[in-house]
């Protein structure tokens, strides 16, 4: 067993580390607190451009814009990997890199866009063709960025260097639950709802026009959902991950306190015993 002042030493250590995790949990609340209203202040506006979509289409079946149009031949893609800028926050980030990597493997002709320093340390450490990487943006999320986002897809792809784009990200479902998902960006394919009124729109200019105005928007709002969804499922992974550190620091501590207290009862027994056989051998 270890000496009384080690013991000692490591119970103020983790006292310690108790406290920042225990402080890096409240921050992570705090910041998942944010999040959760910026999603659900951006999913009307999403949810009705998706709508309009649909009806657009609907009419114009006949009158494809390049944002919507699927390539038969051969693809050549490009997947956007969303992970966070750093780490202690559980599987978060393994868990997206883990799944694009089985992609990677079963796809070929396949470039990567990184969003977020782990996922690009983690290609580019493996020599994937990483042409694109966001780094530091969840600091301070800004629409800006996805817009810049947007617009650099949306450029690859009616130029032609892309077929498909694809992106893996986590989805915001609870503290303790995110899901993966794997979606496609480009060409656009709206969210089918069969009670989406199929209003009557009067629009201008023609409909060629309105098709590519609206798929602009509806890639940029669709990435700063994504972006938003990223993060709050980062800070509740980080919260639980967070918590859990500090509930086994806790216990550490106890386990610890409790090695102290049996250390120090038999160094006090120890004492005892001896000055007991000095003062014997005295007689």
């Amino acid at each position: 067993m270890a000496n009384i002042r080690d013991i000692k030493v490591r119970i103020d250590s983790v006292k310690s580390t108790k406290q920042i995790t225990n402080a890096m949990k409240m921050v992570a609340a705090s910041k998942l607190r944010k999040s959760q209203d910026r999603i659900l202040k951006a999913r009307p506006y999403a949810d009705f451009i998706n709508t309009m979509i649909q009806t657009l289409q609907f009419k114009n079946k006949h009158s494809e814009h390049p944002l919507f149009e699927e390539n038969p031949g051969d693809e050549k893609k490009a997947l956007i990997v969303v992970t966070s800028d750093r780490g202690l926050c559980g599987a978060f980030n393994s868990s997206i890199i883990k799944e694009a990597s089985n992609y990677l493997k079963e796809n070929s002709q396949v470039d990567i866009i990184c969003i977020g320093k782990k996922g690009d340390d983690f290609f580019k450490k493996h020599d994937y063709n990483v042409i694109k990487s966001y780094i530091n943006i969840f600091n301070e999320m800004d629409f800006s960025i996805s817009r810049e986002i947007a617009f650099n897809i949306i450029e690859l792809f009616t130029i032609k260097e892309y077929d498909k784009v694809e992106i893996v990200y986590n989805e915001f479902k609870s503290v303790i639950q995110q899901n993966i998902i794997l979606k496609q960006i480009l060409p656009i394919v709206p969210i089918e709802d069969e009670d989406v009124p199929l209003v009557d729109y009067l629009y201008e200019p023609d409909d060629y026009t309105i098709m590519g105005e609206l798929g602009a928007k509806y890639i940029n709002v669709d990435i700063w959902r994504i972006l938003l969804e990223s993060s709050a499922s980062e800070q509740g992974a980080q919260m639980t991950a967070m918590e859990a550190a500090t509930d086994n620091a806790t216990e550490l501590i106890a386990t610890l306190t409790l090695f102290y207290n049996r250390a120090r009862q038999a160094s006090i027994t120890k004492e005892i015993l001896e000055i007991s056989s000095g003062a014997e051998a005295l007689k």
